[in-house]
């Protein structure tokens, strides 16, 4: 008996068998390190640089979280001054764990 044509698609469809599995992969390859203090040279640069950024502006942020920095690039939905967060994409970032922008 010939299959339907819905039938014979379905065989070409996606198959993640591994749900979760590249997250778990991608955890692991974070290497764990102590949060760095800024200088007070440093933190007034590094205001001056978000005073100056506006939304829709392109950014690199290298920033920390949880145990590791994370280089996140992309485009600056949000600047939040009161909360002193930074929106990029849809990571909120807070002011102090911002390390270079």
């Amino acid at each position: 008996m010939a299959a339907s044509k819905e039938e014979r698609a379905r065989q070409f469809l996606p198959f993640n068998a591994l749900t979760g599995y590249y997250r778990m992969i991608l955890e692991r390859q974070r290497v764990s390190e102590p949060k760095k203090e800024l200088s007070e040279d440093e933190v007034a640069v590094l205001s001056e640089k978000i005073k100056n950024l506006r939304r829709n502006d392109l950014v690199s942020v290298t920033y920390y979280d949880k145990d590791a920095y994370i280089t996140k690039t992309g485009m600056i939905t949000d600047i939040d001054l009161t909360f002193q967060t930074l929106t990029v994409v849809k990571t909120k970032i807070p002011f102090q764990d911002i390390l270079r922008l």
